[in-house]
């Protein structure tokens, strides 16, 4: 198991965010998060990424325990999260972007390869290479984004709403390359609120309510079901 989260409880002041949260990841796997607005999904990747400390309750990483670990000790593990609305340094270029991805003493001393490997995923990206982050469309961002996590050399990298904000044809798009991101030996752990695009491509999702988990199951069983589908989907 290369993730394993048991009862975490989160507070902001007085308000309770996460209760007695428990998941896991195994190694290899797309899992998915799914959620509606304020049910905890973007707090739960901030515990994991050590912005946010728990409360109680345990994390453990590759073996580490890492709940009470700052966040570059976590990045050095290979925990590494794309965040939402993508944090981008619009005001830097491209290849300015990717290689401040490349933090981690590991990451580093394999930039130049890892750097082909992504103009190679993502073409627009090598032949604008010199292009201001800022810019670009926001597709274009998300793939930079993307791009800028996998120079980390992640052993399991967290995408928070990769989709928002996107059209429709770029969230397939970027769909498919969390897909193809898998096939490279990559696990994911992604947090969306597209229900049915995140569900499909999971091997496993939870279903996250009010800051509780109240379903998981494989990926296209939680999207057969009723219930989520009258839910989450308006059939």
């Amino acid at each position: 198991m290369l993730l394993s989260v048991d009862k975490i409880n989160v507070f902001y002041g007085d308000l309770q965010a996460l209760y007695d949260l428990s998941f896991h990841v195994t190694e290899g796997e797309i899992v998915t998060i799914v959620g509606s607005n304020g049910a905890g999904k973007s707090t739960t990747m901030n515990v994991l990424s050590g912005i946010f400390k728990a409360a109680s309750g345990k994390i453990i990483f590759d073996g580490t325990e890492i709940q009470n670990s700052k966040s570059h000790q976590i990045v050095e593990l290979g925990l590494i999260q794309i965040p939402e609305a993508r944090r981008l340094f619009p005001y830097m270029s491209i290849l300015e972007n990717l290689e401040l991805g490349a933090f981690s003493s590991l990451s580093r001393k394999a930039k130049n390869e890892t750097l082909k490997f992504i103009y190679k995923l993502f073409p627009i990206l090598k032949e604008r290479t010199g292009q201001m982050a800022g810019t670009l469309s926001g597709g274009e961002q998300q793939m930079l984004a993307i791009g800028r996590g996998l120079m980390a050399k992640p052993k399991l990298l967290m995408l928070d709403e990769p989709s928002l904000g996107l059209a429709p044809k770029m969230v397939c798009q970027v769909f498919e390359v969390i897909g193809e991101i898998q096939k490279m030996g990559i696990t994911v752990l992604l947090v969306e609120q597209n229900v049915y695009h995140s569900l499909e491509i999971a091997n496993r999702g939870y279903i996250l309510e009010h800051g509780s988990i109240v379903m998981e199951g494989e990926g296209k069983e939680l999207l057969n079901n009723n219930e989520i589908r009258r839910a989450y989907l308006g059939i």
